[in-house]
């Protein structure tokens, strides 16, 4: 079952790379704090790497002056994630999460299958908004779309 606004983000670990691969928990991630997090199907694809992670990256400040924490999140390993944030000149304090074999995304219920691609299962393209673990605004995207979970409406929708 899909998450809906009022869940609880499920409990789960995910990764990031700095000073190794390391474990973060959606505990640590979302407790006591209000967080844009927006999944992209993977790292270095088209739309991603030209609209989705771009948009973030150019109103990340303006999310924090709201005291807003920016996760993005994909079906790639922490290393393609560190890689992908230094060529998208991602600033410091922006989370770049990597559910490696799709587990959190199959926990939220926002899985695809992407096998006709040949990226087997990733997590769909979507940006949810939570405060303190709990989604109080969740934007999915339909296939091959790109239009409501870019920086902007997610700016307007924690406005």
């Amino acid at each position: 079952m899909t998450i809906q606004i009022g869940d609880r983000i499920p409990a789960a670990s995910l990764h990031v790379l700095k000073d190794g691969v390391q474990a973060i928990t959606t505990g640590e991630i979302f407790g006591g704090r209000k967080v844009v997090l927006f999944s992209v199907p993977g790292a270095f694809t088209p739309t991603c790497s030209a609209r989705h992670l771009p948009g973030y990256v150019e109103r990340f400040a303006e999310f924090r002056k709201r005291g807003i924490d920016v996760a993005c999140i994909a079906v790639n390993d922490a290393y393609v994630m560190d890689a992908w944030a230094k060529t998208q000149n991602v600033p410091d304090g922006m989370m770049m999460l990597a559910d490696g074999n799709g587990a959190f995304a199959q926990s939220l219920g926002l899985e695809m299958d992407a096998s006709k691609f040949g990226m087997g299962v990733r997590g769909k393209r979507f940006a949810l908004y939570a405060e303190d673990g709990v989604v109080r605004k969740l934007n999915v995207e339909a296939p091959g779309e790109f239009k409501v979970s870019d920086a902007q409406t997610m700016l307007e929708a924690t406005a």
